[in-house]
């Protein structure tokens, strides 16, 4: 068994490699860049070597500086994790030829699959079915346009060194391709240093399924049953899941029979993943699931197999690297239950998903699911690899209930300030069709309005309102048995009147930047099961929010700008009080509207004696070439108007005073 362990990799799938390397009793070490040094899976390693600044090609895709902190460290295997050096033939070379274990597939199969034309042809010698479409030498455009033509629109474009969804471009009609083919040999040059192409028959209602395969030196190679990659976005995963949705047990042996074979083709050692591209138009069928290509590395979904399977595939790879045989007989193997795992990120869905960076000052993940994850509370997301937040997978009995599982635990998600798709997963993990099993790798895009929808959740700024509210009522008040004149009241409006209603309360803040006024009453019933009870008038509308809980609030008071965060849903809604509200002009006691900042009048819309509603206009002020109007807080009667249309007006000038009662 190897006894010391360096890890050629980072973040999330270092921490997964070293929590199995302790079990075994293997000694870890870590390699990071210096703007990773006190990431966690730094410090959960026996040994750690900075080997360079931030961007990877001077840390982690140095080798030469890898192989030296292997040999300083007295290292005698390199695991390379995914990513970055892990299909890298010419590096598992060098480890090789240092003398120590590579922990990956063999340089070989890594360079026989490594070209998708040069597989395909493989494939297709070894019997495995490969989808319809041209992969000759002849790269002339002319030639190309003529093969695409005789395929059959739509047809896919693929650089024959692509990878993670670059150099692909999808051709619907003959006047397209030309452009097409430009763009994608441009891409594919600049990603990969190659603009080759080949062409396949773009499949209409496409689904992506992966068969997990693992092999060992001595001639064994098994599968560990399917996964299912279609939720994807441009080419993206997003959610994977294991088994297939669909898959009955007659196309489950051959395609499973098909990833054994293709792996057996090149000798292959280790674990991969053989992925498949299905018509999925009439159901999953044998015939019409076709080879697409092959990864010769550990998955970043593998987590879903090992889920459904009881094993460990990193424990597989190290006993295989380290000349054992095979944990597992394939008759040994078989599936339980359905497990699902969604890719948090560090994006804005809402902003066309935006990778987000800064500081996770909040950091909560979902009790009951598994974590796997690069960062802790109080790290950094930084804009030098990829945004993966976590991985969260979950396991049931069946699809449905695996389903609903992961909708409640990306749901239970709080993280800020940095923005995730959270809330994403979770309209995804419940949309109807998904529970359903209706998915392909359209799915996303079809939908991606509804799953992306960012408009204001009612319950959550009725929770915003009432939490920031209850902050200032006295002890009586909160208990309902009276008013106290003396309450510290948002903005002092409870105004104290003998036999009288109180007078409502005007609250503004600030919701995702946008301002906003909440007219607020106490409700006349008193409060409701300890909990006192609102009349909310939001922006001049009876505001109404839903039966559904309110979400939870992080920290016991506002942050140090007077913000308060609430989630729900994966959601993070942000709310800022009492701090430069602006358009909604500045509100003091007795309902008092004061100049906001320094500005002209523009107009004046009302007469005083006149009676107004709550959110209606006053006046409008304009200010660093932006018009402001400002709004009546509440009900009532415009008791003194000072502003003259025209006039210019210090911040803070008292330019109307509205005041309860009746015209």
């Amino acid at each position: 068994m190897i006894q010391s362990l360096l890890i050629a990799n980072r973040g999330e799938i270092a921490r997964r490699i070293m929590r199995t390397a302790r079990n075994l009793g293997i000694r870890t070490i870590a390699v990071h860049s210096d703007v990773d040094a006190t990431m966690p899976f730094v410090r959960e390693a026996d040994d750690a070597v900075c080997i360079g600044p931030a961007p990877a090609r001077e840390s982690y895709l140095d080798q030469a500086k890898i192989l030296a902190a292997a040999r300083a460290t007295g290292a005698d295997a390199i695991h390379p994790g995914y990513g970055f050096l892990s299909e890298n033939a010419d590096f598992a070379d060098a480890v090789i030829a240092a003398g120590l274990v590579w922990v990956g597939a063999p340089p070989a199969a890594i360079r026989a699959m490594g070209l998708k034309d040069a597989a395909k042809a493989l494939m297709t010698k070894a019997g495995v079915p490969v989808t319809p479409g041209y992969l000759g030498a002849d790269q002339a455009a002319e030639r190309l346009q003529e093969e695409a033509d005789a395929i059959g629109y739509p047809v896919l474009i693929k650089a024959v060194a692509g990878g993670g969804g670059k150099g692909m471009r999808r051709v619907d009609a003959p006047a397209a391709f030309a452009d097409a083919l430009a763009s994608c040999r441009r891409e594919a040059a600049s990603s990969f240093g190659d603009d080759r192409v080949l062409l396949e028959k773009y499949i209409l209602n496409p689904r992506h399924i992966e068969v997990q395969v693992f092999g060992d030196t001595h001639g064994n190679v098994v599968h560990l049953f399917e996964r299912d990659c279609s939720l994807q976005r441009r080419h993206q995963k997003v959610i994977e899941e294991a088994p297939a949705p669909g898959m009955d047990p007659a196309t489950r042996e051959a395609i499973c029979a098909a990833a054994v074979k293709a792996a057996k083709a090149v000798d292959y050692v280790g674990a991969g993943t053989i992925e498949f591209i299905a018509d999925a138009s009439e159901g999953l069928r044998a015939d019409r699931i076709w080879f697409m290509e092959m990864n010769t590395r550990l998955q970043v979904e593998h987590p879903v197999t090992e889920e459904i399977t009881g094993q460990d595939l990193v424990e597989w790879q190290l006993r295989v690297a380290s000349g054992e045989g095979l944990p597992k007989r394939q008759d040994e193997l078989s599936i339980r239950g359905w497990a699902m795992e969604a890719r948090l990120y560090a994006e804005d869905p809402a902003k066309g998903f935006l990778p987000s960076i800064g500081k996770l000052e909040h950091l909560h993940f979902p009790e009951g699911a598994r974590i796997e994850s690069g960062v802790i509370e109080g790290g950094t997301v930084t804009p030098f690899y990829d945004p993966m937040i976590a991985k969260i997978i979950v396991q049931g009995h069946d699809r449905e209930t695996a389903a609903h599982k992961l909708a409640a635990a990306v749901g239970e998600v709080q993280v800020f300030p940095v923005r995730t798709n959270a809330g994403f997963l979770a309209r995804l993990a419940a949309a109807s069709d998904f529970i359903a099993g209706r998915v392909d790798t359209g799915f996303i895009e079809r939908h991606l309005g509804t799953l992306t929808g960012d408009e204001a959740d009612p319950s959550v700024t009725a929770a915003a309102l009432s939490w920031r509210l209850e902050e200032f009522m006295d002890a009586d008040f909160a208990r309902g048995r009276t008013l106290s004149p003396w309450a510290n009241a948002p903005s002092g409006l409870f105004g104290f009147r003998l036999n009288a209603d109180p007078a409502p309360a005007s609250l503004p803040f600030r919701s995702e930047g946008q301002p906003h006024l909440a007219v607020v009453r106490p409700d006349k019933t008193g409060p409701a099961a300890g909990q006192w009870r609102w009349d909310i008038t939001l922006d001049g509308k009876a505001f109404e929010s839903d039966d559904s809980p309110w979400p939870s609030a992080h920290g016991d008071s506002p942050g140090r700008d007077g913000s308060i965060f609430l989630f729900r849903k994966g959601e993070a809604y942000r709310f800022t009080f009492g701090a430069d509200i602006g358009a909604l002009g500045a509100i003091s006691a007795g309902g008092s509207i004061l100049a906001p900042m320094p500005g002209r009048i523009v107009s004046v819309e009302v007469e005083e004696g006149a009676a107004v509603s709550a959110g209606q206009r006053l006046l409008v002020l304009e200010a660093m070439k932006m018009e402001q109007a400002l709004i009546a807080p509440f009900d009532g009667v415009v008791a003194e108007l000072k502003a003259v249309a025209g006039a210019q007006v210090p911040e803070g000038t008292l330019l109307a005073r509205i005041e309860i009662g009746e015209a």
